[in-house]
């Protein structure tokens, strides 16, 4: 069975009410689609929602994690912002290339 398949985006809402979707991409990373608070202009949240930061290590012949440890309770802290934000614009820009793939497998012809 297709794993991609196996579990639908579920539906959410942000502590603040906005809209939420979460999902898990083909490796499993916890991903979001969430409803932007931006006032003026409209937009989303798109991407994963952990950095998955690795190094690649030679002697172990391949890509390793990298864990972000923080020993002090001050600042500052580790962060990284994995998602894309995106207007209304850019995702009409978007659109076409995501539903050629959906469609066909290509990114563009």
């Amino acid at each position: 069975m297709n794993k991609d398949l196996e579990t639908p985006p579920e539906t959410k809402t942000t502590n603040r009410g906005f809209p939420l979707l979460t999902f898990e991409d083909h490796n499993g990373r916890k991903c979001s689609l969430q409803k932007s608070s931006l006032a003026i202009t409209d937009c989303i949240w798109l991407g994963c929602d952990e950095i998955g930061l690795k190094k690649f290590d030679p002697k172990n012949g391949g890509w390793i994690d990298i864990e972000l440890e923080n020993n002090s309770p001050d600042p500052p802290y580790h962060i990284a912002n994995t998602r894309m934000h995106l207007t209304q614009e850019k995702v009409r820009l978007l659109l076409p290339h995501l539903q050629r793939f959906a469609e066909t497998g290509e990114l563009y012809e």
